[in-house]
């Protein structure tokens, strides 16, 4: 199963969730691949690999045609197609390239049966990129912070959300909305866990 954490804003928890998510995972004795898909690259360090020092990333996988299971480093946590600055870049790249929304999910489709779950941790926006996500996704999680802007800008995910599942990639399911950084004491909080509910 692969599984796409997709928000478009910045700081709400994707890369936490990713990298807490593949190590409890493989704590639990589950065969789990985290990709790296934003070109900040904090889910390579957050799984304890240096950005600088990989042979291969995801951009050389979906620009460059490397075999995804030739970028895969192992390390005690889970597995990990690293990623790096060069990936801020192939955006742009992808828009000249055949099935340019599909790159990852055919770089990814040959790994699916070596792993029980392969997680993406997208970059912040609603780019190439995360349509690529989108596309090689079963599941979607969204992780939303409690916080005062937090309902800004689901509206317009959920509506691409929508848009993938009609026109790339209909087996696409929203798996759910995971509140972060939640504190039950502040009573904002608590009304955004009501309006995201509602």
């Amino acid at each position: 199963m692969i599984l796409s954490l997709v928000n478009q804003k910045g700081g709400v928890g994707k890369t936490t969730t990713a990298v807490s998510l593949t190590a409890a995972m493989t704590a639990l004795g589950k065969r789990v691949l985290l990709c790296d898909f934003d070109p900040q690259a904090n889910a390579t360090s957050g799984l304890g690999v240096e950005k600088n020092d990989v042979a291969s990333s995801v951009y050389d996988v979906i620009i460059n045609d490397v075999p995804a299971k030739d970028a895969v480093i192992h390390t005690e946590y889970g597995d990990l197609i690293p990623s790096g600055a060069a990936l801020a870049g192939a955006g742009i790249e992808l828009v000249s390239l055949e099935r340019r929304e599909f790159r990852l999910k055919d770089k990814l489709e040959p790994l699916k049966k070596e792993y029980d779950y392969i997680f993406i941790d997208c970059p912040p926006s609603l780019e190439l990129l995360t349509l690529n996500a989108l596309t090689a996704a079963d599941q979607v999680i969204v992780p939303v912070q409690c916080e005062y802007y937090a309902l800004e800008g689901l509206s317009q995910l959920l509506s691409t959300v929508r848009l993938v599942q009609k026109n790339l990639n209909p087996r696409l399911d929203m798996e759910g909305i995971l509140m972060t950084m939640y504190d039950n004491r502040i009573n904002l909080a608590n009304q955004v866990v009501e309006d995201v509910r509602a």
